[in-house]
């Protein structure tokens, strides 16, 4: 055989070997790097997401929470990871739309060493205080914070993540500031809120809902467009701030490389999830929605939020070096 009919039989073994590897996705445990501690909004979509899939695949999906630095050490565990499909990050939009304007030194690139897989889930955070906080409006929330700058504690999952930067476009919109005290995880952060440690939060929905329903925190405005179904009396922050939104999403990304063919499964995988009445009645229950977005979809809404984000980032000055 010479060796250009060896290189064409290789490129065509190739080819078929791709979508065989594809169809028998996984043969093995897959592990799911989750960038926060146990008990908030991207642990529990994790592992709604990675239970189902445990069923679908007959192979374990391993929940494997690497917190700190505002999601980072995940995601660099995931880019230096082998693109084989066995290594997945369930990231929040913050990680990959909003760190690479706040962190000086990046360990990845977001846009080079990732590969967007899916969508998972959505939803809205909420402006929460400690129930012995005096102001019971948002409008008088925000005329306290007014009236002494910076004399307010606002905890977060950490720099850069969803919970804080959710915080900064509030203040950023409501013209108020506080001194911020990032925590590794949005777990240990609600905590110190109830605890009456801090003065408010912006968690998500998701991750604070137990906490409000059962009077340990109480929810002063909700950051969707309009009033959710879980929590009526609450009011939208838009009622005191026209226009004011703010949305989180999670999702899947893989390490750059990582076959298409493979990408393509795991999406179709997890879209049969996101698309059952037994996912959406669990979000529903943690005020959340399905995120679908197929892979260039999802990469593109990265792409438009990132621009979106580096302004509000210059605007309020969030660097970390």
């Amino acid at each position: 055989m010479n060796k250009f009919k060896y290189l064409y039989c290789v490129v065509v073994a190739a080819l078929v070997a791709v979508p065989a590897l594809a169809q028998n996705y996984p043969t093995r445990p897959v592990r799911m790097i989750v960038p926060f501690p146990p008990g908030g909004a991207t642990d529990i979509v994790a592992r709604v997401i990675g239970l189902k899939l445990n069923e679908a695949w007959g192979q374990t999906a391993v929940i494997d929470n690497r917190g700190g630095a505002g999601g980072n050490i995940a995601g660099e565990i995931v880019a230096k990871s082998a693109p084989d499909g066995y290594t997945l990050f369930m990231t929040s939009g913050s990680i990959v739309a909003a760190n690479q304007h706040i962190y000086r030194k990046m360990p990845f690139d977001p846009e080079k060493d990732f590969v967007a897989v899916t969508g998972t889930a959505s939803g809205p955070q909420l402006i929460a205080v400690n129930p012995s906080y005096p102001a019971k409006t948002l409008k008088d929330f925000i005329a306290a914070a007014k009236a002494k700058p910076k004399a307010l504690t606002f905890g977060s999952a950490g720099h850069s993540t969803q919970t804080h930067l959710a915080g900064e476009n509030f203040m950023h919109a409501a013209g108020i500031d506080a001194v911020h005290i990032p925590y590794k995880g949005e777990g240990p952060a609600l905590t110190e809120l109830v605890a009456g440690q801090l003065n408010f939060m912006t968690p998500n929905m998701a991750a604070a809902l137990g906490f409000v329903q059962q009077g340990k925190l109480r929810a002063l405005a909700i950051t969707s467009k309009e009033r959710a179904k879980q929590l009526p009396d609450v009011p939208a922050v838009a009622e005191t701030l026209p226009g004011f939104e703010n949305i989180g999403w999670f999702g899947i990304m893989a390490p750059a490389g990582t076959p298409p063919a493979v990408v393509r499964k795991i999406h179709e995988d997890v879209t049969k999830i996101l698309q059952s009445q037994e996912y959406a009645q669990r979000l529903a229950q943690l005020g959340m929605v399905p995120y679908m977005k197929d892979p260039d979809t999802l990469a593109k809404s990265i792409k438009e939020e990132s621009a979106i984000w580096s302004k509000i980032v210059k605007a309020r000055n969030l660097t970390v070096n």
